[in-house]
């Protein structure tokens, strides 16, 4: 058979130039039916799942489901300014966010627009609000350390550039305070990071705002904000929004940022609106059956790339509300399975005055010494075990039985480790100094003083040691280890022998 190049290479021209025109050709639907931030609209029988639509008004909208004989349409704005009979027309892009450095420092909704009274934000780029989380190839192993400054996550949950650790727990048990310590810490640390604040009420992102204002944060951080208020596709779009934004520093140019969702639990309750308004098939819980996909897609773009890729990293800490400590709930436990551990907030320790309110037995980081720095590992693997028998000793004490003189020192040990792991709010700790308390408090060079004592005791310390013996404290910075023992061994004897005689507790 003998092949007619000239013929099918006629063929071929004719097909690209239907092709072409088919591009060009500007596709206009007709809104049939307009509620609850959803429209129906007659007409557009080309639009893709993800395109965006304008309507007659200017207001954007995404594509969402493709029907028969009309496409649902999520609207991005107010859906009570669209009527039935209204235009709409095909954008023929895929839905982007504003990104770049002139969105740090600024308060902005899922879309890029300002909201902090300071003007216009001029930036030209663009990038794509949904991308293909970067394959095996493309990553390296997790083992850069995200330093918290918080004592407990730092030496027993750490965290490593490019991990995903959920933070969990009930209402009011801390767990934004987490997440704002972790961002205030970044200072100085080249870490950029978004904060994205989903469905919580105005007051309460307006009070973090000022915080991180307050503690100099907001030069490094960018706040993506969508109100209690706002309409569900808002907060449908918010996290992709932000872990956007921090992408734009990840690829372009090699950083490492942060992005803390608070909270997913309010972002698959407005993907569940969505759903059920767009008429999708109700699953457990009422969810829609591609909730697992919707936060597994999300939290995959969390990376630490290789050098190839220009060695940047994401890290993400999702944050998940629990009701009534049930974590085996839906949403729960599909956030716990695809992250790399989880720091689980238990209100009994918050109402007892243990705050941060970690509970340490069954919060984990799969990532575990691989982000922690020599020094650090070194003391935390003691004050692991020692808080675990702690705590099963605890247990058993409680019964009343008489404990014999070891058992008693290794409470009180508990108690005093339990004492130092507690921290104020706001107030991170550098790494060194964490070293430098959890150290004094492992290896039992504080066993001799009261568990009242120890809070002063720290503050204290702390405070010498920035002032007398900032050369030891540098020494452990800049080695990332503790270079000799021995000499810190006996600043902290000295140091203990001094506070005794400052409290008169010193034996005559």
């Amino acid at each position: 058979m003998k092949i007619n190049v000239a013929e099918i290479s006629t063929l071929i021209k004719k097909e690209v130039e239907g092709y072409k025109s088919l591009l060009s050709e500007e596709e206009v639907g007709t809104v049939l039916d307009i509620g609850d931030g959803i429209a129906k609209i007659h007409g557009l029988t080309k639009i893709m799942a993800g395109e965006m639509v304008e309507f007659e008004n200017g207001i954007m909208g995404l594509a969402l489901n493709l029907e028969e004989d009309a496409v649902g349409v999520v609207v991005l704005g107010d859906y009570l300014e669209i009527k039935e009979g209204f235009q709409a027309k095909r954008v023929k892009q895929l839905l982007s966010v504003p990104v770049g450095k002139e969105l740090i420092g600024r308060v902005v909704n899922p879309l890029g627009e300002p909201q902090d009274g300071m003007g216009p934000i001029n930036t030209q780029k663009r990038r794509p609000l949904e991308i293909i989380a970067p394959g095996i190839a493309k990553r390296q192993p997790v083992k850069v350390p995200l330093q918290t400054g918080i004592k407990a996550i730092d030496s027993m949950i750490p965290i490593g550039r490019g991990q995903r650790e959920l933070i969990i727990g009930d209402r009011q048990t801390g767990k934004t305070t987490v997440a704002i310590d972790t961002i205030i810490n970044q200072k100085g640390t080249g870490v950029i990071c978004v904060y994205i604040a989903i469905g919580q009420k105005a007051s309460t992102i307006a009070s973090v705002v000022e915080r991180l204002k307050e503690y100099g944060a907001m030069d490094h951080t960018i706040v993506v904000s969508v109100g209690a208020s706002e309409s569900a596709p808002m907060l449908y779009i918010a996290p992709f929004a932000g872990c956007t934004m921090a992408e734009e520093f990840m690829y372009a140019d090699g950083k490492d940022t942060l992005v803390i969702y608070d909270d997913l639990s309010k972002h698959a309750n407005a993907y569940r609106q969505l759903s059920l308004l767009l008429r999708r098939p109700p699953g457990r819980e009422a969810y829609p059956g591609d909730v697992f996909y919707l936060h597994s897609r999300l939290l995959e773009r969390a990376v630490k790339l290789s050098d190839k890729m220009g060695g940047g990293s994401l890290t993400a800490l999702p944050i998940i509300e629990t009701q009534e400590g049930e974590v085996s709930a839906y949403i729960p436990t599909n956030v716990i399975s695809i992250t790399d551990g989880q720091i689980y907030l238990t209100p009994n320790l918050f109402a007892s005055g243990v705050r941060p309110a970690i509970d340490v037995g069954i919060s984990v980081s799969r990532v575990g010494g691989n982000a922690q720095i020599k020094g650090m590992k070194r003391v935390a693997g003691s004050l692991r075990l020692d808080m675990a028998q702690f705590r099963a000793l605890e247990a058993f004490a409680q019964l009343g039985t008489d404990l014999d003189k070891t058992t008693l020192q290794q409470l009180k040990r508990g108690q005093i480790l339990v004492e130092i792991l507690k921290q104020g709010q706001y107030r991170p700790m550098a790494v060194e100094e964490q070293i430098a308390i959890i150290f004094a408090g492992t290896q039992g060079l504080l066993d001799d003083l009261a568990v009242s004592n120890i809070k002063e005791f720290e503050n204290r310390f702390i405070e010498f040691m920035r002032k007398e013996k900032a050369d030891v404290l540098k020494s452990i910075r800049d080695v990332k280890d503790i270079p000799d023992l021995e000499l810190l061994t006996s600043v902290v004897k000295k140091y203990v022998q001094e506070f005794k005689e400052l409290k008169g507790l010193a034996k005559k």
